[in-house]
């Protein structure tokens, strides 16, 4: 059972989306949180595989909240806005995931399995939209350099950024699908990033990849 806490200001949607998540043999809410702080506390007491975090909320912010909440639980941001910089900063803040809350149903719900897992939900157009972030907002890189990597990995990293999918980097390489993971677990563990939407993260903070290029 994939234990999820969700955290919303509006009482409907997290009705609705309690309702969604507990249709599902394998998924189950386990509490509520009307605040972002509520969110903190709920998610310590709970403990839950994944947090669906609205942005919005009073007393404390969806990014703020998954700050404090990303060693304990991974987090699928759900918002109604994309046009500034909530995915980057939701990114930073530790989530690994971002959709917009006029997401079908259904891929709602796979992608609460997809975080879950340990993967992070990060498409291209997410990939975009944090390009975009760069291309506005440059920040001072926080992350440390690349020169523990190999070429291979770099070129990896480099296409991850770019936001292809796993299948895509390897036909590009024209290596195996299982090579393209051994070279992103080797990545995660390198840079200690937890999942796909930190390497991102790190390939441009490092520099490694230009909001130009």
């Amino acid at each position: 059972m994939i234990r999820v806490v969700v955290a919303d200001d509006q009482a409907l949607l997290r009705g609705s989306f309690r309702v969604l998540v507990d249709s599902e043999p394998d998924l189950g809410v386990v509490g509520e949180a009307a605040t972002g702080a509520e969110a903190v506390t709920v998610a310590t007491e709970q403990r839950p595989d994944v947090v669906l975090m609205d942005v919005r909320m009073p007393e404390m912010d969806g990014i703020e909240a998954t700050r404090r909440i990303k060693d304990i639980s991974r987090v699928l941001v759900v918002t109604m806005f994309d046009l500034d910089a909530y995915v980057y900063d939701a990114l930073r803040a530790g989530a690994s995931g971002f959709l917009l809350k006029d997401t079908p149903p259904a891929d709602l719900l796979a992608a609460i399995r997809v975080v879950a897992s340990g993967e992070a939900l990060l498409a291209p157009t997410v990939t975009r939209r944090l390009i975009e972030e760069f291309t506005r907002t440059p920040v001072t890189p926080r992350v440390k350099g690349l020169d523990g990597i190999t070429e291979r990995e770099r070129d990896v990293l480099t296409l991850i950024a770019r936001g292809l999918s796993n299948g895509e980097i390897a036909a590009y390489l024209q290596v195996s699908l299982a090579t393209v993971k051994t070279h992103i677990t080797r990545l995660l563990a390198k840079l200690e990033a937890r999942d796909r939407a930190q390497l991102v993260i790190a390939a441009y903070e490092s520099g490694l990849v230009s909001a130009a290029g």
